[in-house]
């Protein structure tokens, strides 16, 4: 059962898919993880993240690799990274939460009565301008802070859990909280616990694990590397789906948009506007896509373009050609 039967989708119609094309998603070999698959890096404190991934090019001997969120050089934690064509589906990861664990000095000892209080006044929409050391436009922006959890105190030490929105700074937020209580507050260690559904129960790997394993491969035994990069498709769990015809992928890889009569399954609460991963009948994602239907017009109709396409994540000619050069598919004799 595919990545897409499992996210409960309204069939529209049915079809069968040729074996001959394609690769069902989690029956794909090393090679093919190395251009469509996925690594949860437990990144170390030290390098930066476009350090990671440039490691992580080296020991996998690919050409092209990209990293979901940067983490500063100093802080540690999930770091998912995408091999070859799988890094244009790690936009979808920055959407989600994210999570760390935090310790911070205050300058003043703080009781646990004051914490918490100070704990639910950052809680929610908060207004946040990022540090000077950062590496985008120095502007306040409103984020948001889902919960903040004091979870062990220590005289001026305090280790909290903060589940914010992405783009979030943590060590601004321990300043902040600093400069309320009067006495101020430093970041001393961070780590990240989430990126969206990923979290440090995820199966993370250590670089060392990773360049054993592909030299494991090399002597023959992909078994290790099997387990360790992910399909792609993991990444996109979280968003909508939408099933389609062997013969509309082709047509979709070289620029058509998708159309009603190659749609076979979709998310049941697609709405307008929804960005969903379109899929093949074997699961494998082909490209991210944008509905300009709901799931309910989608089933009644015959024709027009329900999606508009965003990404395209798979190479051309993974599918025969079943279209016409005016940019329509057609069904098969």
């Amino acid at each position: 059962m595919t990545l897409a039967q499992l996210s409960g989708l309204r069939v529209i119609d049915q079809d069968v898919t040729d074996d001959a094309h394609g690769t069902y998603h989690d029956k794909r070999s090393v090679e093919q993880l190395l251009e469509y698959g996925i690594v949860l890096l437990d990144k170390p404190p030290g390098p930066t993240s476009h350090e990671a991934v440039a490691w992580a090019k080296r020991i996998l001997e690919i050409p092209k690799a990209g990293h979901s969120g940067t983490l500063d050089p100093q802080v540690s934690g999930v770091l998912p990274l995408g091999l070859g064509e799988a890094t244009k589906a790690l936009g979808v990861l920055l959407i989600g939460p994210k999570e760390y664990v935090a310790v911070g000095r205050f300058h003043a000892l703080q009781d646990s009565e004051k914490l918490g209080e100070l704990a639910r006044l950052f809680t929610g929409p908060i207004h946040q301008k990022p540090p000077q050391r950062s590496s985008v436009l120095r502007r306040t922006r409103v984020k948001t802070i889902h919960e903040i959890e004091v979870l062990e105190q220590k005289e001026r030490l305090v280790l909290m859990r903060v589940s914010c929105e992405a783009g979030t700074y943590i060590r601004k937020l321990l300043y902040d909280m600093g400069e309320v209580v009067g006495s101020g507050a430093s970041m001393i260690e961070l780590r990240r616990t989430r990126v969206d559904h990923f979290t440090e129960g995820s199966g993370l790997v250590t670089m060392h694990e990773l360049a054993e394993a592909y030299a494991v491969w090399k002597e023959g035994d992909g078994s290790r590397l099997q387990r360790i990069i992910r399909p792609v498709e993991e990444a996109l769990a979280g968003i909508k789906a939408v099933v389609i015809r062997d013969s509309a992928v082709d047509a979709l890889c070289h620029g058509a948009q998708l159309a009603i009569p190659g749609i076979l399954q979709v998310s049941d609460n697609l709405r307008i506007g929804d960005l969903a991963g379109v899929y093949t009948q074997k699961g494998e994602v082909v490209a991210l896509a944008e509905a300009e239907m709901e799931a309910e017009v989608i089933a009644d109709a015959t024709k027009g373009h329900a999606f508009k396409t965003k990404r395209l994540i798979m190479k051309t000619d993974t599918y025969p050609k079943s279209w016409h050069s005016k940019g329509t598919y057609k069904e098969k004799e």
